[in-house]
């Protein structure tokens, strides 16, 4: 096995190297190296995860395409389908945090108008490591600088989205962008090379050598040789994606279109394979056709560079000059460089020698699968034993409520979401700061909801339940909008897989995810695996991020989380429970990351949803706010900080019987702070008894201080600060 030195330089395992010769009843060349190599990779071939992954619900009555193509696909009516999915740029955002990020955005809106799409808005989720910290400042600054550009430059809105801090990150921050589109039923595209005979044509822009190896250093855990891998990293244009996208759209209304695939990690070598298996076909690509921006290229550099803003496309053989016409016109390289065959094979060809000869199933179908071994993380032992008594009550609750506020993961992050346009195309109803993003169809009564949650600190604590709070986190922001929860697609950051404590916390984030999932009937359509975000053996927190998708019918009934008028009653849905563990609080102010994460009860859980759905639809609910990080004393607050100006709040009700920091900075599942006006009480309830959720009144809107009986009373001018320039202290302070 001469090239075996190559295959292992290359990421694969010589088990996996002598696979590929039986495979192929040969040695590969280089080329076919790298082409397995990228393909075989964890990041395109889901080898530790994709027995797991089949776990997750995936079909429901509104699924119109599940998991397995660019993207997911959910019917909203009237003919309209959303279009939606979450990628994760972790490992190139560290390198080059501006390019890493931006890119990120460009290929994720890629994978949506390849299905026949327009995008229409654009969430992250983000994490990073200690705020306090040089490194951290630099990653943040890069990173949302990165995505601005790029979606800003672009025109889409980037509407939402989360922003957290915990040391785990410190040398591996997440970044996971998603975005959403909108098609017709009867307009969505899929990437297949159908059609035997008809041409592989190459759009967008030149290739380049940026991006090589991309895919192989995602599926690689950070060393401090990393920060040398920066070609590895793309580089974007977004100016080049726009008219890609403009001329997509265009070439897609002709009907020439047989399949398209944006050509993401690995590729050219990604696209052709992944069009060729769905198909069940063969390609021959004719790779000096390719448009070339390097002279000296080598096949193996064509067929593996990730440059940007490229696509594949299979189109009706003999309208080669419809297609040309439309991609010239829009000042983009256009080149037939190849055709489908019946061979069942992906040979490469240059100057009609044939550099790479391999049978597509190999890649698609005979891929190693792994069934790695679990074992259950040492470290809960200890986690696991929190004593509540011995944990004392701060003697100045006033001053916790105000450090809390102002903390890097509570406080208002204007300074990030104040960089984005999230004004453009002029569809946003409810921009960052809410539950849940709101954009319009226009055209029509509805809208769209959207939100991204995880609460990584309870993942680490108890990966099953973390992971179900995060589905069941979604489903209730987009209640509190007035949405119907439809479905949702992932972001599973996690460490390294080849470690039994790491695979044991996935199979549990799965595990949990599809109970929720499956619970409140909001299957998974697509989504994304991030293995090995650990450097120098450090593994993140389990991550699996969930950004969920929600319809409003009429767009005239919606709620968000603020206050509206004096007067109004404050009602608290739900229970709270003595319950500590994983919170901010504990974290903040005690140091502690311990216990275990609040208890979910799923079907108490679907029960509030319906009732937040019934009591918005009726029209009886001025406003609806999840209690998450924080506890009550955080989310009445928030409720008070209105876009119009702060406003106060008395509490003269609460649970006398839990202890004061539980009441008020206790996480528990399953509740919602409402308003409403008084006359409204009545329907309220009887919706509360209707569906056996608990209801309590506990206060009035109005006067300028967050009063909360016997624990806090503090001016809402001097809260309001502590919020609002938190976050913005905490940058300066550091800078």
């Amino acid at each position: 096995m001469k090239n075996l030195k190559i295959a292992l330089d290359h990421g694969l395992t010589k088990e996996e190297y002598r696979r590929i010769v039986e495979l192929l009843n040969r040695e590969p060349n280089v080329v076919e190296i790298g082409i397995f190599a990228a393909m075989w990779s964890e990041h395109c071939s889901y080898k530790s995860s994709k027995i797991h992954l089949k776990r997750l619900p995936t079909r429901g009555e509104r699924v119109v395409q599940g998991p397995g193509e660019n993207a997911g696909v959910v019917d909203i009516g009237d003919g309209i389908c959303v279009v939606f999915k979450m990628e994760s740029h972790n490992h190139p955002s560290f390198i080059e945090p501006f390019q890493g990020a931006a890119t990120g955005v460009g290929g994720i809106l890629r994978d949506i108008f390849t299905m026949g799409a327009r995008p229409i808005a654009l969430l992250d989720s983000l994490r990073f490591g200690d705020p306090k910290l040089p490194i951290t400042r630099y990653l943040l600054e890069g990173v949302v600088s990165g995505i601005s550009w790029y979606g800003n430059c672009i025109g889409i809105p980037t509407v939402g989205g989360e922003t957290y801090f915990e040391e785990c990150y410190n040398g591996n921050p997440l970044v996971n962008v998603f975005a959403l589109g909108i098609t017709r039923k009867n307009e969505i595209f899929k990437g297949q090379a159908k059609g035997i005979g008809n041409p592989i044509v190459y759009v967008g822009s030149k290739t380049g050598r940026d991006g090589i190896h991309g895919a192989v250093m995602a599926s690689e855990t950070f060393t401090r040789e990393t920060q040398e891998k920066r070609p590895a990293v793309q580089v974007g244009d977004p100016f080049t994606e726009k008219l890609l996208l403009e001329a997509c759209l265009e070439l897609f209304k002709t009907g020439i279109v047989v399949g398209i695939q944006d050509m993401g990690a690995a590729g050219l070598t990604s696209s052709s394979i992944e069009m060729a298996g769905r198909a069940g076909t063969g390609i021959t690509l004719n790779i000096d056709r390719v448009p070339r921006r390097e002279s000296g290229m080598t096949p193996y550099e064509v067929m593996l560079s990730e440059s940007q803003e490229r696509m594949l496309v299979v189109i009706q053989k003999g309208k080669e000059e419809v297609a040309e016409r439309i991609f010239k016109k829009w000042g983009l390289d256009f080149a037939v460089i190849g055709e489908v065959t019946d061979s069942g094979r992906l040979r490469v060809v240059e100057n009609g020698k044939t550099v790479a000869d391999i049978p597509v199933d190999s890649i698609t179908e005979k891929a190693p699968v792994y069934k790695r071994p679990a074992k259950q993380p040492s470290y809960l032992k200890k986690t696991r034993n929190l004593d509540l008594e011995s944990i004392p009550i701060p003697d100045n609750l006033n001053s916790t409520f105000l450090s809390l506020l102002s903390s890097p993961n509570i406080s208002n992050k204007r300074w990030i979401y104040e960089q984005y346009d999230y004004m453009v195309r002029t569809n946003t109803v409810v921009a960052p700061g809410s539950d849940a993003a709101i954009i319009r169809i226009k055209g029509t009564n509805k809208a769209i909801a959207i939100t991204s949650n995880c609460n990584s600190r309870y993942c680490y604590l108890d990966s099953y339940t973390g992971a179900a709070i995060a589905v069941a986190e979604s489903a209730r922001n987009l209640a509190c909008s007035g949405a119907i929860p439809l479905a949702f697609t992932d972001c599973l950051n996690f460490g390294n897989p080849e470690k039994p404590e790491i695979m044991w916390q996935f199979e549990q984030s799965i595990d949990g995810m599809s109970e929720a999932a499956v619970k409140l009937n909001t299957p998974v359509v697509s989504g994304n695996v991030s293995f090995y975000n650990e450097t120098e053996g450090k593994a993140i927190y389990p991550t699996p991020t969930v950004a969920m998708v929600g319809l409003i019918e009429d767009i005239g009934k919606l709620t968000t989380q603020w206050f509206k008028k004096e007067g109004d009653l404050v009602v608290l849905l739900g229970n709270t429970k003595e319950e500590l563990g994983g919170s901010e609080y504990l974290k903040l102010v005690h140091g502690l990351v311990m216990g275990l994460p609040p208890s979910l009860d799923l079907d108490t859980e679907l029960r509030l949803i319906r009732t937040l759905l019934e009591a918005i639809t009726s029209g009886i609910i001025n406003s609806a706010h999840d209690i998450s990080e924080g506890g009550l004393a955080i989310a009445l607050a928030e409720s008070c900080f209105t876009p119009n100006g702060p406003i106060g709040v008395e509490i003269d009700f609460l649970e006398n019987t839990l202890r004061e920091d539980v009441v008020l900075f206790g996480e528990s599942q399953s509740r919602v702070l409402v308003s409403l006006d008084k006359k409204n009480l009545n329907s309220l309830e009887r919706i509360a008894l209707k569906y056996g959720i608990p209801l309590n009144v506990i206060g009035r809107v109005g006067g300028n201080r967050i009063f909360i009986k016997g624990l806090i009373n503090t001016k809402v001018s001097e809260a309001y600060k502590a919020w609002i320039f938190g976050f913005e202290d905490i940058l300066k302070k550091h800078a």
